[in-house]
């Protein structure tokens, strides 16, 4: 049976229309939302009935709905959601203006909880469905210049294992995906934007991160289509994972992370064991 996908952040070029193209040539349906569709619409045009694209900034509750209440209506039904829409501000964590540090979270996570808790009450009622939350290698380590951006993707990663508890009983399947560096658009905006920073300590650190920015900008090693494709393919199979990283320098850092917090864990593992009460 043919599914439907429900995609945020449809900006031409970006993971979501990626997720879009790998979908249509499973022969799925799609609407892929996007702030402003006419972008969209020669992409849309050739497959007809079978793609929707719904104006959304996913920031705005009353959008949220108007677009899933939009796709049910065109499709009868949302089979997989995908919150792929997000961005990457920097500043430190010291200095970033309180106004931009809830606007990311906004757009990085509180976004994530409004479309998701949008689509779940029609996937509840056919006992069937995945959500497919975008984090980032960033939710499993942090990224220097990047404090607020970590910490809204670990956020997005402690309510997805949650969440997949909670809806496992119901039919419904959730995945995070943690892409690492792909060549999307995501890079574009640094060379534009100069450093604001508050506090003149970090500014040699975040001119850095500026830098490095647009100079991978066009030359980051992941294939935005094989990393939607290999989403799909995951999704298909009979034991599908509960996370997916994306990307080969990703994959190493996070297993470098991950390898390094569990030796440091355990080289203390006398003391963690030494504040119980006495047994008995």
């Amino acid at each position: 049976m043919n599914r439907t996908w429900f995609i945020t952040g449809g900006t031409p070029g970006g993971f979501g229309m990626a997720f879009a193209d790998a979908a249509l040539e499973s022969g799925d349906r799609v609407a892929l939302t996007a702030r402003r569709p006419e972008e969209l619409r020669g992409w849309a045009e050739p497959y007809g009935d079978r793609v929707l694209t719904p104006r959304l900034d996913v920031t705005d509750a009353q959008q949220v709905h108007q677009a899933v209440d939009a796709a049910e209506a065109h499709f009868g039904g949302i089979d997989v959601l995908v919150n792929n829409a997000g961005r990457g501000w920097y500043g430190s964590v010291e200095g970033m203006d309180d106004a931009a540090v809830r606007q990311l979270f906004e757009l990085n996570f509180f976004s994530v909880l409004a479309v998701t808790r949008a689509v779940l009450p029609g996937m509840r009622a056919r006992r069937s469905g995945w959500i497919i939350n975008v984090s980032s290698v960033a939710g499993l380590r942090g990224e220097l210049g990047f404090g607020y951006y970590t910490a809204a993707k670990h956020a997005v990663e402690g309510m997805t294992d949650v969440l997949r508890q909670e809806v496992a009983p119901l039919g419904v399947k959730v995945l995070a995906v943690q892409p690492g560096a792909f060549r999307t658009r995501a890079y574009a905006g640094f060379a534009g934007e100069s450093v604001r920073e508050s506090i003149e300590d970090y500014r040699p650190m975040l001119q850095s991160v500026r830098t490095t920015m647009i100079e991978h900008d066009g030359k980051q090693p992941g294939d935005p289509m094989k990393g939607a494709r290999a989403v799909v393919a995951m999704i298909g199979q009979d034991d599908p994972p509960h996370r997916l990283v994306l990307g080969s320098g990703g994959y190493d850092a996070v297993i470098g992370e991950l390898e390094s917090m569990i030796t440091e864990i355990r080289a203390h593992e006398h003391v963690s064991r030494t504040v119980d009460f006495p047994a008995g």
